[in-house]
């Protein structure tokens, strides 16, 4: 299995990091997908890359969140600092978040709009955070429409003609704990989205699945993610787990070397 997006480096983990990315390991995790947050966390990103260079992968971005009137020009020059100094597998995570603060809306889509221009220059893949921002952030997908242009929608959570138009617009859905949550409702229509468009994720340490809601999340439970698709899809684990770990391979195509 591939965690397409996990916060290894967050201080949640600072006491028992290594243990926690073995415990994924034994259950069958090989590869990580480390999404940049801001310039606070960059350097415990990289150092964790760097000390499992054949299974852990940073991209490279700011994150909606991140985006603040005093701060943000200068954060995305760091970011364009270290997308010219060394490779990633991705500009992410990066797109609107209307959720904690609409006044930021118009530089949170100025930050978006140059970062996809990046990944267009650079042919990487986008990892999208989307939050109360469908509209928004389609808008800006549309205005920027390019063939180079694809990549996730991180914690996908809207609804079926949401996900239809984020395949149209050539991403693929990422699919976390929500999937497992009662109220989560993707799960009453993604098996009406082609398996061959979803990636498997965890977002830990947030977003846990259940039957771990309201504790840390981590990259071992990614098989509880997996298992839900299981029952959604019908079909069986070794299936769901083959098909979305190719389906991340295509996405992340250009890995560092």
């Amino acid at each position: 299995m591939i965690d397409t997006h996990t916060h290894l480096y967050s201080e949640q983990f600072d006491n028992d990091r290594a243990e926690a990315i073995q415990r994924a390991i034994d259950k069958g995790v090989e590869q990580f997908f480390l999404p940049a947050i801001d310039s606070e966390t960059h350097r415990k990103m990289l150092d964790l890359e760097a000390q499992y260079p054949d299974k852990i992968h940073a991209m490279m971005g700011l994150h909606p969140c991140s985006v603040q009137p005093e701060s943000w020009e200068k954060e995305l020059l760091i970011v364009e600092t270290w997308l010219k100094n060394r490779p990633f597998c991705a500009i992410g995570e990066i797109g609107i978040d209307l959720y904690w603060d609409k006044s930021t809306l118009d530089i949170q889509v100025k930050a978006f709009e140059q970062q996809i221009d990046w990944a267009i220059e650079k042919d990487l893949p986008i990892v999208i955070h989307t939050r109360d921002s469908f509209d928004e952030t389609f808008e800006v997908l549309e205005r920027k429409k390019h063939r180079k242009l694809r990549g996730i929608f991180h914690c996908f959570s809207g609804n079926l003609e949401q996900a239809q138009h984020a395949i149209d617009l050539n991403f693929i859905l990422g699919i976390g704990g929500v999937v497992t949550f009662k109220n989560g409702k993707i799960d009453q229509f993604l098996n009406q989205i082609p398996l061959d468009k979803i990636v498997l994720e965890t977002d830990s340490p947030y977003l846990p699945p259940v039957p771990f809601r309201g504790k840390r999340n981590e990259s071992a439970y990614l098989d509880l993610v997996a298992g839900k698709l299981v029952d959604v899809y019908k079909k069986d684990f070794a299936e769901i787990n083959q098909v979305t770990t190719e389906n991340a391979l295509r996405v992340f195509s250009k890995l560092p070397k």
